[in-house]
């Protein structure tokens, strides 16, 4: 006999024995007992080819594509998954030449529209983007010219700007406490970190064309993907330097980190693989074979499964970090070009 099956056998019992008050509790003990309805896992794709935003059910079939700005590189959640932001670069990559884009979209998740663009007026080529939930604002690189914005989501403005001291800012993570960004300069093998309230900047020399970066869950550590270099840098917040490296596949790009915090997972873009890296012994312990180049990693809330897309196939890549296999792919439509991917939850 189930769970409910007995909640109802004893509600019956109490109307045979009990009042009828006794019966009201019952059955609305047995309705507060009951399920609320499930949510939907699903993924979202930001198509950097097609330059939209995709929507797919936990099987890979597609549900809906939103158009944002042209070719969006990066995307972020708001804390409450409300809304995702994208920086519209405008260009396919960094090597291309080209003025580029200067807004970020703002993409309703549940409604499955574009709700609002933020103008970077001057600044072009918006790159990576983070989310401070302790001020609201966004953290957003650009490439044309080298800068940090702090941005308003909610007057959608810019509200100030900081030198990176690099060329080339990539990807950017706030700092747990808010009161820091890491910004890695590819083109100067340098990461930046930012003092957002005096604009103080510290450079960092780690390594060729650092990309992808994750935060320690306590805040201390940084772990930079380094394109060129194939390794990963492992840096010190606190003390503001590198402390050690782990060597790695062909092209580490984007990289994420397991929810025990015992490995890196990183997408290898040249060696067409996911590595895994054992944290605490410095050393990649295993690839898992793809077919395609993966230019992005995120790893699911839970820390089990890295999600990764290989642009030039449509292809979208979930791994076991644990299991250190592939448990799924699927084709975006044809001509997307995805890059970051998210699993959310609607109903």
């Amino acid at each position: 006999m189930n769970r409910t099956d007995t909640l109802l056998k004893h509600a019956l019992e109490l109307k045979a024995n009990s009042s009828l008050l006794g019966v009201r509790f019952a059955v609305a003990g047995l309705l507060f007992l009951a399920p609320l309805p499930a949510q939907n896992p699903t993924f979202l794709v930001s198509q950097k080819a097609a330059s939209s935003v995709g929507f797919y059910t936990s099987e890979g079939k597609h549900l809906a594509s939103v158009a944002v700005g042209a070719h969006p590189h990066e995307m972020v959640l708001s804390p409450d998954g409300r809304f995702a932001y994208t920086t519209d670069n405008g260009t396919m990559a960094i090597e291309q030449a080209g003025a580029g884009g200067n807004t970020v979209s703002i993409v309703d998740v549940e409604a499955r529209r574009k709700v609002g663009e933020i103008s970077l007026g001057k600044y072009h080529r918006p790159h990576g983007i983070d989310y401070d939930p302790h001020s609201g604002y966004l953290l957003v690189t650009t490439e044309n010219p080298d800068q940090l914005l702090l941005v308003d989501p909610k007057s959608r403005k810019v509200l100030r700007e900081y030198d990176t001291g690099g060329q080339t800012p990539h990807i950017v993570k706030v700092s747990l406490d808010g009161k820091s960004a890491y910004v890695s300069n590819a083109r100067s093998g340098t990461l930046a970190v930012i003092a957002l309230d005096s604009g103080e900047t510290t450079l960092i020399p780690t390594g060729d064309r650092p990309e992808g970066s994750v935060l320690s869950k306590d805040g201390n550590t940084l772990y930079v993907a380094h394109r060129e270099s194939h390794n990963v840098a492992i840096i010190d917040t606190r003390a503001k330097k590198k402390i050690g490296d782990i060597k790695t596949g062909k092209g580490p790009v984007r990289v994420g980190i397991s929810g025990d915090e015992r490995y890196l997972a990183y997408a290898l873009i040249t060696g067409e693989q996911i590595g895994i890296a054992d944290i605490a012994a410095r050393s990649e312990i295993a690839t898992v074979d793809l077919d395609g180049g993966p230019v992005s990693l995120h790893v699911s809330s839970d820390g089990e499964l890295a999600f990764a897309a290989a642009q030039d196939i449509d292809t979208v890549y979930v791994v076991s970090i644990k299991e250190r296999k592939l448990v799924q792919k699927f084709k975006t439509t044809s001509g997307a070009g995805p890059d970051p991917v998210m699993r959310i939850h609607s109903r």
